[in-house]
């Protein structure tokens, strides 16, 4: 029996899964999916919930079951490429015949002394639900720091203020304008939207230090009674830890199959790949597809393609509370309410199409 290996629950392996799952997985393979969580958890959200305006149960989706599929529950702590296996935080080793590595990624901090200890963090569902404690327990008045103003950051202090109209949000950040991956009329109407809100914008900010409730902006010090980071992300700690080219951020160089160039076996999915567009769970699950056709072609015993076409991504939406967004569809600004209605319909096909 051979031996498929998914390292990560997240929105490629599960795409993965949905397309092999239950009438394309040869007789001859087993699958076994490895996560610290029981549950693939809907990341786009984590902003959501670390505001309080979803549920912990809104942004779980099962995993599928199937009698050749097996859930491993753990760490990752390394993976060893000649050996092919994969070792736990508990001792546990798990080999593999073919592994797909799809473990997500970490806060960026870019050596700013006391960031990674006293800030708060979105980037995994047990760390937004630290945040959510902490923010839901705040008192009226306080003053909540938002480091970062790419979607992230701009979605968590709009549903913020939303949910706590009482708190102080300010969003820091490094450029001119917020959202510099959108045209500058998107980022004007959010711009809008959070100065209606009470939401104080810190342009051309350079955070330096961080201590327990004070964040230092050009080395001045600025009280905060909690703050939370969005500025940036990179790899997982093992995929960085891995022996194999890398590009500038951090992610794994790839060959057009997706696998790792000395390692036919092993392929990398979303946001610790290579690739020409920003992680997005859209990118992962269009790179999912195509290792799906490199997987069945292989066990085939046949060549898979050499080529693939371009992976089109069909836009970018975010929303500010629960009745305004903006987004880019197919490279037409929309801002009000439509495209807040198609986040939430996105939102409720996906889990619909993975049984939920």
């Amino acid at each position: 029996m051979r031996n498929l290996v998914l390292l990560g629950g997240g929105y490629g392996n599960m795409r993965i899964l949905l397309r092999l799952l239950p009438n394309h997985l040869p007789e001859n393979v087993h699958i076994t999916l490895i996560d610290r969580v029981p549950y693939h958890c809907l990341k786009t959200e984590y902003y959501a919930l670390a505001a309080g305006t979803v549920s912990d149960h809104d942004i779980r989706v099962p995993f599928p079951e199937h009698p050749r599929l097996t859930y491993c529950f753990g760490e990752v702590v390394r993976i060893d490429l000649d050996a092919c296996t994969v070792l736990l935080h508990d001792g546990t080793t798990v080999a593999y015949d073919d592994l797909v590595i799809g473990l997500g990624c970490e806060d960026k901090y870019h050596n700013v002394p006391g960031a990674e200890q006293f800030t708060h963090s979105i980037q995994s569902i047990e760390k937004s639900r630290v945040t959510y404690q902490t923010l839901s327990n705040l008192p009226p008045q306080s003053t909540v720091g938002i480091v970062g103003a790419g979607l992230s950051g701009v979605e968590l202090a709009s549903e913020l203020a939303e949910s706590r109209p009482d708190l102080y949000v300010m969003l820091f950040d490094r450029g001119e304008r917020i959202l510099p991956m959108f045209p500058e009329r998107l980022s004007q109407y959010v711009e809008s939207w959070f100065h209606e809100h009470g939401i104080s914008i810190v342009r051309h900010s350079n955070i330096t230090k961080v201590e327990e409730g004070i964040l230092y902006n050009h080395d001045e010090p600025i009280h905060c009674d909690a703050i939370v980071w969005t500025a940036g992300i990179q790899p997982s700690r093992v995929v960085r830890e891995l022996n194999v080219e890398k590009d500038g951020q951090g992610r794994v160089v790839l060959t057009n199959q997706h696998h790792i160039p000395e390692y036919e076996n092993v392929y990398v999915v979303g946001d610790c790949a290579s690739l020409p567009h920003s992680p997005s769970a859209q990118l992962a699950e269009g790179q999912a597809e195509q290792i799906v056709q490199v997987l069945q072609s292989r066990w085939r015993g046949e060549e898979p393609p050499n080529e693939f076409p371009p992976i089109k991504l069909k836009g970018i939406l975010g929303s500010l509370g629960k009745k305004h967004g903006f987004g880019l569809v197919a490279d037409r600004p929309l801002t009000g309410r439509v495209p807040r209605l198609l986040k939430s319909g996105v939102l409720w096909m996906y889990k619909y199409h993975n049984g939920y």
